[in-house]
């Protein structure tokens, strides 16, 4: 056997899978920034350079109306800059970001995050229809003989649909479901069932074999041992699969669509809520080289999974761009209705430098919780 080939062929393929990731990062924040731009060139803001990457230029166009496109060679960044975003001009021309009314700065500073959101939501619609939904799927049930755990149990390979008469799209659903139910609860779950003439839909009464008690989100041991789900034989992880599933129509999977994108996001302030709380710490959080790396991992899988990991993204993407916090979409746009409301904005220095000690502490924290995962 050529043990060399076997080397640079894993080798050429992490390579491949870093790339694809990159790629994947690169394309959802151009997206972002071309929200910024089309709404920008859509209320006539001046706009001098789009730029997809960050740092030095490799390729700089300047267009007729003296618009500056350029590509440059770090490729995890971008950026579509405004004539006078900054703020700090004494007398900014009138198309510049501030001479702007209020309501059109937050239509562009919104117009971001919406366009993220908006081809998000467009992957996940083409890897619902071409692929079907990614479901829970009980790979593998513990069987004890004689236990009435057995009678209201799982099957194995059922695919978990609905549970307690709601929809389940996440495994943090299932959990959110079960949430301080005990051991001998039972409860409602509508499953498809392989049997003989194929995938039946069901309602079966499953019985909770451990208390359903979740510290927080990554906790899907506690519920997979309430669920009864067997082990491998060295005891190393559950057998539990994602699984794609097609088992609806036209509309309900568009619906679903839209209510899948939403669990993704509503998911960010489960993580932010669990952090403050104290019930989540750092060590579970990623910084940029984490997310190039898991990123990475799922991508390479195929088509669905690349799909899938890049509407979480853009959906993640847009939802933390708009938290209220110094430097992101969210933070401008409170400065923004401050001003809107008060008739004067806030000092322009002051909210300069808020932004600047805003995303100084951003990167900061992004390095920190990286550093974190080297432990």
């Amino acid at each position: 056997m050529n043990y060399s080939l076997l080397s640079a062929s894993s080798v050429l393929g992490t390579i491949g899978s870093v790339l694809l990731a990159i790629l994947i990062l690169l394309a959802m924040i151009t997206v972002h920034e071309f929200g910024h731009y089309i709404a920008g060139k859509i209320f006539k803001f001046k706009i001098n350079e789009f730029a997809i990457g960050f740092g030095p230029a490799i390729y700089k166009h300047k267009k007729k109306n003296g618009e500056f496109f350029s590509i440059r060679c770090l490729p995890l960044g971008g950026y579509c800059a405004f004539e006078g975003e900054d703020g700090v001009e004494k007398e900014p021309a009138p198309d510049s970001f501030n001479a702007k009314k209020p309501w059109q700065r937050i239509i562009v500073l919104f117009a971001g995050a919406f366009m993220n959101y908006l081809f998000a939501l467009l992957l996940i619609m083409i890897s619902f229809f071409s692929y079907g939904q990614l479901m829970v799927m009980a790979g593998k049930v513990e069987v004890a003989e004689e236990s009435v755990y057995n009678v209201y149990s799982l099957h194995d390979s059922d695919v978990i649909l609905e549970c307690e008469g709601k929809d389940i799209y996440l495994t943090s659903d299932l959990m959110e479901v079960l949430e301080g139910k005990k051991k001998g609860d039972l409860v409602s779950i509508n499953v498809s069932r392989a049997e003989e003439e194929g995938r039946v839909r069901k309602t079966v009464q499953v019985m909770l074999r451990a208390d359903a008690k979740f510290e927080n989100l990554t906790r899907t041991d506690v519920l997979w041992d309430a669920l009864g789900i067997a082990k491998t034989e060295d005891n190393s992880q559950y057998l539990v699969y994602s699984v794609s599933y097609k088992g609806f129509g036209f509309f309900e999977t568009v619906g679903r669509s839209f209510i899948y994108s939403f669990r993704i996001g509503g998911t960010i302030f489960k993580v932010l809520g669990q952090l403050l709380t104290g019930n989540l710490g750092l060590s579970a959080f990623g910084g940029p080289v984490s997310t190039i790396k898991i990123t990475s991992e799922v991508a390479s899988r195929g088509v669905q999974s690349f799909l899938e990991i890049a509407a979480f993204i853009g959906v993640n993407l847009a939802v933390f761009n708009l938290l209220p916090i110094p430097a992101l979409d969210g933070s401008k746009i409170v400065f923004t209705l401050i001003e809107w409301v008060r008739g004067k904005p806030v000092n322009r220095k002051v909210e300069a430098a808020i932004h600047a000690v805003g995303f100084i502490l951003l990167i900061g924290f992004a390095l920190l919780v990286d550093f974190l995962q080297l432990f």
